[in-house]
């Protein structure tokens, strides 16, 4: 049943290339309509990757989400996922999420055309109880699934007609601890991730025009100081190379304000270790509705 969901999103967004030309809605970092007040998002995955990281193992997940522009400089959104499963472990008892939540709130602050301030709340209980873990929605301590993440984002698409992001993010509170070598006095780790990023748009001029729409867009993503182990696949003592990937999206006006987004992305881990259990390879198909 998975792999036929992923191959009948696949041949749906490769046959969309012979449809008529459509036009280009401007979109913000998450991929939301930005000349509305209110923005609406459902996307539909073959799995859950969060910088190449595999949450709820190979399963569709579902995750929609909600944005308010307070002010032209401020939005305000909520994030989600879930793949509806019910169990925590795979059958081993060992493996963990299979079964995988997570409900983010999220601030974006625009400081300058090019630069954003963005911090994210991020909340992922465990499905079932399990011993140890706490999932109190304030609880931000070491046995707690509450992190926060202040990220500051970069891109020159708009101003400077450069096709170039960066990101550069901390997670500054929350369960993001190291610990000393007897696995006593948690300290805050404030993990970092950063990544670079550019989009080309291949089919936009000459003969090609009846596809246009068209967005590939790769990136390289690496977390630098991985000691509390926060990211589950990626190297705990050295520069983690966690996020190469390259991803091509189709979008559709379906008019009325209504787009339809389509990709598929390509995504490899290059980590040494911890990345037995899904692999280092995956590709990820995905369609939206956004409004």
């Amino acid at each position: 049943m998975k792999r036929r969901t992923t191959l009948v999103l696949f041949f749906v967004f490769f046959s969309s290339l012979t449809y008529s030309q459509v036009s280009e809605v401007p979109v913000d970092s998450t991929g939301i309509p930005k000349d509305k007040k209110l923005a609406i998002k459902l996307d539909l995955v073959s799995r859950y990757l969060w910088r190449g990281q595999c949450w709820g193992g190979d399963y569709v997940a579902v995750q929609p989400t909600i944005e308010f522009e307070v002010t032209p400089k401020l939005t305000l959104g909520f994030w989600a996922t879930t793949n509806f499963k019910g169990d925590y472990f795979y059958p081993d008892g060992a493996t963990a999420y299979k079964g995988y939540q997570e409900m983010d709130f999220y601030a974006i602050y625009q400081i300058t055309d090019f630069m954003q301030f963005q911090l994210w709340d991020y909340y992922w209980p465990s499905v079932s109880k399990v011993e140890g873990v706490d999932n109190r929605f304030f609880n931000y301590g070491n046995n707690g699934v509450k992190t926060v993440d202040a990220t500051v984002y970069f891109d020159f698409s708009e101003g400077y007609r450069v096709p170039f992001n960066a990101t550069v993010s901390t997670l500054v509170a929350g369960n993001d601890y190291r610990y000393d070598r007897l696995g006593n006095n948690p300290k805050q780790n404030f993990t970092t991730y950063i990544e670079l990023g550019y989009s080309i748009k291949p089919f936009s001029k000459g003969r090609y025009n009846y596809i246009k729409g068209i967005e590939v867009a790769p990136v390289l993503g690496a977390v630098l100081n991985n000691k509390a182990g926060y990211y589950s696949y990626a190297d705990y003592d050295k520069v983690s190379v966690v996020n190469m990937g390259i991803k091509a999206t189709r979008e559709f006006d379906l008019g009325k304000g209504i787009t339809m987004p389509m990709f598929i992305n390509y995504i490899h881990n290059g980590a040494t270790r911890n990345t037995q259990t899904f692999g280092k390879n995956f590709l990820v198909v995905g369609i939206s509705i956004a409004y």
